[in-house]
């Protein structure tokens, strides 16, 4: 089990990978996010797509002062020696159109590639176009994205039992996700294609998001990193200063202050 870490403790690593934050959609875990933000010291901070929920903010628009502090908290690491890249994912796509392009120190990059220290190459992608869902029928991904939407919901109301009853965060996606026999397929012909495409490239390992599973495997001969998301399961990838790979799990690293359980 990882140590905990104290309110006034930094964490200082190589490299982080974030994705699938949300930011406009009421599901996105941004304060505990914004705890993160503030006790890592990195080199480099890759924001890996579905970082603002432009699908949901089409619907209705939510965007309270925590999700502006998140920007604002990204930005500002930009400016001060952290080398920050966008990749796009799909709820996000819009700013594929930049590609290349930097904003406010933040580099819009589709796909990239990062050299760790150990000397091994990464491809960082989101992984929507590996998902035959979102490939074939983008209608079909909104719908499935609404009865996420109802999910996490519940899951509020679940957590809001498990406060008063004394006990930790606790993700009914992520659960459902790990137990339901399709889903579990569905993740499995995931992380086979994204590994494929990166082993066809001739890369060492991939970097991506998307399905919201923080996970270290290796396929094809390659070494498969998904960093997860701030919405059902707050994770990080990092990197440590001697190229070795580890999942950060916010919610059960941190000890949490109480602003952050109730806003869970």
């Amino acid at each position: 089990m990882q140590k905990q870490v104290s309110q006034k403790e930094k964490i200082k690593v190589r490299s982080v990978w974030i994705s699938d934050i949300h930011l406009g959609f009421r599901g996105c875990s941004a304060d505990f996010l914004l705890d993160f933000l503030h006790k890592v010291e990195c080199d480099y901070l890759y924001l890996v797509g579905d970082i603002i929920d432009v699908w949901e903010m089409k619907k209705k628009m939510y965007w309270p002062q925590a999700h502006n502090n998140v920007i604002r908290t990204l930005l500002g690491k930009a400016k001060h020696n952290t080398k920050v890249v966008y990749v796009p994912g799909n709820h996000d796509e819009v700013l594929r159109d930049f590609d290349g392009a930097v904003f406010g120190n933040v580099e819009i990059q589709n796909e990239i590639i990062h050299t760790t220290a150990d000397n091994r190459k990464l491809l960082i992608l989101h992984g929507d176009q590996f998902d035959s869902v979102v490939k074939i029928s983008p209608m079909l991904a909104k719908v499935g994205s609404r009865l996420y939407e109802w999910l996490l919901r519940a899951n509020r109301y679940v957590n809001l039992v498990r406060r008063k009853m004394g006990f930790s965060y606790w993700s009914l996606a992520a659960f459902l996700k790990h137990k339901v026999k399709n889903a579990v397929q569905y993740i499995s012909h995931f992380e086979e294609a994204v590994a494929h495409e990166a082993a066809r490239q001739g890369v060492d390992g991939v970097v991506c998001g998307h399905i919201h599973r923080a996970e270290i495997a290796r396929h094809h001969d390659v070494d498969y990193y998904n960093c997860g998301d701030w919405v059902e399961s707050c994770t990080a990838l990092v990197e440590h200063p001697n190229g070795e790979m580890e999942i950060l799990n916010w919610t059960e690293l941190v000890e949490q202050p109480k602003v952050l359980v109730q806003a869970a």
